[in-house]
């Protein structure tokens, strides 16, 4: 009988540890000495799948990586690598603490010839070429990108004059649906959380007999959670007034949209058989393809516009701030830049490769008071928008197929602020009187956009497979609040409490 207990118990906690073991494992990366966290440090999972930390520092593993012996390797640039299994997370209380590792930098030598940090920029700019070459080796890379776009207006009125095209009850009910749809976007501002993990195929080819970059998406997984029906850009905001008003006019009409001195050639109707002719398949994949190339190409750091810190490097001020290592054993110089001509715009920090001079690591921010780009129309079309918030991060590391570099993470926030005053009309198509509706959109505000993109791992392909596969459309999954469970399989970027508390109003 005594044995038969002691089996019982043993069963119990066996089933307890291996309901604990197959959870998803958090950790949390921070500074030894000061307790901070340290966001987007790079957590090697058993030597084959790249995760970051997020901007909390936290990071989750899957729950085919959470078994104790999962290995580990944490690196930061500026602090000593660290490995560690699961089993050690778990023991440290989920916590890794990272030892600095800045080296003083006094004197720098490179084949016995001192080295300015305006020569090192230099010599950043003549390597970009060979160091961010396009790699033309058929590669698979296993992708997670996230966009975060939050829209806070601080005034939003939509009138709507007396005219032809409503009766006074109409024209009523408007107005009070107008009042409820900015009242609702004014007390609850928009916000849209959405997250793809796939397969991103690609190979060099030709087409045309000139150079041709191939690629191929597979969509493993993707998530969007936002409040249904709310608007998180200018368009959508547009689009819902248009929709409000449509609702009012007569349905078996045709209408043109003037907006300020211009007018739409597009013909709006709420009739069922113009709008049967007008349908369009949407297409996520291709959609979703193209803005996944388009973020790739804007953060890329052969990107001249963008980072103008590296290819024009006699705007900027460049001052040493130490040295570090590589958790391949490189030395890094790190320097400090900002802005020494007009014309410069950002401040930050990179991390440069001694043996090639290419840039693994560049943190960036607009200077105080610096913008972007910026319309200022107000007055002649009633339109004002400058974006006044570029932030980011980037890290490249070496490319496992062949010579030079890949961008493994980039995360960058851009901010808008926007005014629009003008008015809008629906004019009836006919020949004879015509409906005509005018109201004015009256929007200001601030829209935020935060993108991130991880290449967690990287493997060589085929151009015959690649060839074979067919990108397949896919839904997203549509959430009211964040569940970490539809996550649990795959690794990933651990959400941050924003995001985690986010919960969608009906």
């Amino acid at each position: 009988m005594g044995q038969y207990k002691t089996s019982i118990l043993f069963f119990s906690i066996l089933f307890c540890f291996q309901i604990a073991t197959a959870q998803n494992i958090s950790g949390k990366i921070i500074d030894s000495q000061t307790g901070e966290s340290i966001p987007y440090a790079t957590i090697l999972v058993n030597n084959a799948e790249n995760l970051v930390s997020n901007a909390e520092g936290i990071f989750t593993l899957s729950e085919n990586s959470s078994n104790q012996n999962t290995m580990l390797t944490i690196s930061y640039l500026g602090y000593a690598n660290q490995k560690l299994s699961v089993g050690d997370l778990i023991q440290q209380q989920n916590i890794i603490k990272l030892q600095a590792g800045i080296i003083e930098l006094k004197e720098v030598n490179v084949s016995n010839k001192r080295l300015s940090p305006n020569e090192i920029m230099e010599n950043v700019k003549a390597n970009i070429k060979n160091n961010y070459a396009k790699n033309a080796i058929p590669k698979k890379d296993m992708i997670f990108f996230r966009e975060i776009s939050n829209f806070k207006p601080s005034t939003l009125d939509v009138a709507i004059d007396k005219s032809s095209g409503f009766s006074k009850e109409a024209l009523k009910n408007a107005n009070a649906q107008m009042t409820a749809f900015t009242s609702k976007l004014i007390a609850q501002p928009p916000r849209e959380y959405v997250d793809i993990l796939g397969n991103y195929y690609s190979y060099l080819t030709t087409k045309n007999d000139k150079p041709y970059y191939l690629s191929k998406l597979e969509v493993l997984k993707a998530t969007k959670l936002k409040n249904e029906n709310s608007s998180t850009s200018l368009d959508d905001l547009q689009k819902s007034a248009t929709d409000i008003i449509l609702t009012h006019l007569d349905s078996t009409k045709y209408y043109r949209v003037k907006s300020g001195l211009f007018g739409s050639r597009d013909t709006i109707s709420l009739r069922k058989d113009f709008n049967k002719k007008k349908k369009i398949k949407s297409n996520q994949i291709t959609s979703t393809k193209s803005k996944l190339t388009t973020f790739q190409f804007e953060n890329n750091i052969t990107n001249v516009t963008k980072f103008d810190f590296i290819h024009e490097p006699k705007a900027y001020d460049y001052i040493f701030e130490g040295a570090t290592y590589t958790n391949e054993n490189e030395f890094v110089y790190v320097l400090r830049f900002k802005p020494k001509k007009s014309r410069a715009k950002y401040k930050g920090k990179l991390y440069i490769s001694e043996t090639d001079f290419a840039v693994i690591r560049a943190n960036y921010k607009l200077e105080d008071g610096k913008k972007v780009n910026g319309i200022n129309l107000k007055f002649l079309l009633g339109i004002k928008a400058f974006e006044n918030v570029s932030n980011g991060t980037l890290i490249y590391k070496n490319c496992p197929l062949g010579n030079g570099y890949y961008l493994q993470y980039a995360l960058h926030e851009r901010g808008q602020y926007i005014y629009l005053n003008r008015p809008l009309k629906f004019i009836e198509l006919t020949d004879e009187d015509k409906d005509v509706v005018a109201f004015d959109l009256k929007v200001e505000g601030n829209s935020i956009e935060k993108q991130e993109y991880l290449n967690m791992n990287r493997a060589e392909s085929s151009e015959a497979s690649i060839e074979k596969i067919t990108e397949d459309d896919f839904r997203f999954i549509k959430l009211k609040s964040y569940d970490p469970k539809i996550w649990k399989d795959y690794n990933g970027i651990e959400p941050i409490e924003e995001m985690k508390q986010f919960k969608a109003l009906d």
